[in-house]
């Protein structure tokens, strides 16, 4: 069974990030999304309504589950027993972020 976590803010919840887990969801057989409850960012929704509004966009989708989680990205893929993170890029520039985070991840989970 593949497991993927797609782990981020979800404040709140976009159509980007519902065409994302969506397409995915065809892909793997289980999907977590992880909604990360401590950031650095300002954030409108409390962590109980970004999951609460994750949780309700997704509810067609029965190979997806929503869960809240703090500390690294990677450590929740570890404790999910993930073997994929995905990642949505919206321009060029969110690529080279996104693979320098994959590189680091790697380092942390080889």
């Amino acid at each position: 069974m593949t497991v993927a976590v797609y782990p981020g803010t979800f404040d709140p919840i976009t159509n980007g990030h519902l065409d994302v887990v969506t397409r995915a969801a065809k892909l793997f057989d289980k999907i977590i999304i992880g909604v990360y409850e401590k950031s650095d960012k300002h954030l409108v929704f409390t962590t109980e309504e970004r999951v609460d509004s994750a949780k309700r966009a997704v509810a067609n989708l029965s190979n997806v589950e929503v869960k809240a989680f703090s500390g690294l990205a990677v450590d929740f893929a570890k404790q999910e027993k993930a073997q994929v993170m995905i990642r949505g890029l919206r321009m060029n520039a969110d690529f080279e972020k996104e693979f320098e985070m994959a590189l680091m991840n790697r380092k942390l989970s080889p």
